[in-house]
């Protein structure tokens, strides 16, 4: 999968475009709630970051995951990594151009739900 694939997957499952928050980088784009709370975050690193050999780069993205998730597709499943710069108890790295579509559609839609947020409860 391609950045530009994934970013059409997420606008056309979940209606959410990427923003650049941070300053003169405009490569690592965050996908969040209404509410701000971050579900993904695509960027490109260094594929030595990810433990290959190689110095070239490759276009990444960063879902949250339960962490009996994360210790069951890290390593076992092509292209899913430890979290790369998050917290890797929660956050896993998927590398686009590695990773099987369904499986990366499946990670997305744990990450989506889990960050989703709970619903309020109105008094009566």
């Amino acid at each position: 999968m391609t950045r530009m694939e994934l970013e059409e997957l997420i606008f056309n499952t979940y209606g959410v475009r990427a923003d650049y928050p941070f300053k003169d980088d405009f490569v690592t784009g965050v996908f969040r709630h209404g509410g701000g709370k971050w579900f993904a975050i695509a960027m490109r690193i260094y594929e030595r970051r990810l433990g290959h050999v190689c110095d070239g780069e490759v276009d990444v993205v960063n879902f949250k995951c339960a962490p009996e998730v994360i210790e069951s597709v890290v390593g076992a499943e092509p292209g899913i990594y430890p979290a790369y710069h998050m917290n890797k108890l929660h956050w896993l790295t998927v590398a686009l151009p590695e990773c099987d579509p369904d499986t990366l559609l499946w990670l997305l839609g744990i990450s989506y739900d889990l960050t989703r947020g709970k619903a309020k409860c109105r008094k009566k």
